[in-house]
C-alpha cells in the first residue's frame, strides 16, 4: 500500500499541488499537516507513520516536505527501512526500495540541507548589514513612550494588571516598556 503525506509551512498555502502528485502515484490514503517542518510535533506526520504497515511505501512530494534536516531525514528513513517499510519522493524520483534510490535519497538529502544552510548564512549576512545601517530590527514596540509615561502615571492610582489592560498590553509587555524607558532616560 502507498500512503502518502503532505505539508505546508503555513495555513495561506495551498496544499492541493502536492495532494494531486501523491493521488497520481497511487497513495491510497494521504495525511496532511499544516506547520512548519521545523515544528517536532506534526500530528498527520505521526499518524501516517502509525498507518505504515510492513511491505507498505511512505511517499511525499519532496524530500523538505517530510524533514528540514538531513540528520532527521535520514533518522526517518532508517526507521522506515528498520521496520520493512519503503520510501518514495515524487519530485526526485527516489525509491528507497533501489540501491541507486538509496544512493540518490542521501545525495540530494546532503544538497538540500547544504542549500538551506547557504540561505541561512545570507539571512544572517543581510541583518548584519542592516543592522550596521541603523535599521531597526524586530517588532515595533507595542507602546509609545508618551504611553508609557501615562501608563507610569496610571500606576500610582492602580494595579500594573488594570493599567496594562486598560493600553491593550500584558503586565509583562507594560512592565518591559517602563523598564526600557527609565533605562534610557526618556
Amino acid at each position: 500500500m502507498l500512503i502518502g503525506y503532505a505539508r505546508v509551512s503555513t495555513s495561506e498555502q495551498n496544499s492541493n499541488l502536492q495532494i494531486d502528485a501523491l493521488t497520481a502515484a497511487g497513495c491510497e490514503h494521504i495525511f496532511e499537516d499544516s506547520l512548519s517542518g521545523m515544528t517536532r510535533c506534526r500530528p498527520a506526520l505521526d499518524q501516517a507513520l502509525r498507518a505504515l504497515n510492513p511491505g507498505d511505501t511512505f511517499v511525499t512530494w519532496k524530500l523538505d516536505r517530510l524533514g528540514r534536516s538531513l540528520s532527521h531525514l535520514i533518522s526517518l528513513i532508517t526507521e522506515l527501512e528498520g521496520r520493512d517499510i519503503g520510501f518514495k519522493s515524487v519530485s526526485e524520483a527516489i525509491d528507497t526500495r533501489t540501491a541507486s534510490g538509496r544512493l540518490m535519497f542521501h545525495v540530494l538529502g546532503a544538497l538540500a540541507e547544504f542549500e538551506r544552510s547557504l540561505i541561512s548564512e545570507r539571512t544572517r549576512a543581510g541583518l548584519a548589514a542592516a543592522k550596521l545601517r541603523g535599521a531597526k530590527l524586530g517588532r515595533p514596540p507595542k507602546l509609545n513612550a508618551r504611553q508609557v509615561r501615562r501608563a507610569i502615571h496610571c500606576l500610582q492610582s492602580c494595579s500594573l494588571r488594570r493599567v496594562a489592560r486598560r493600553f491593550a498590553v500584558s503586565p509583562l509587555t507594560l512592565k518591559r516598556a517602563i523598564n526600557a524607558i527609565a533605562v534610557s532616560g526618556h
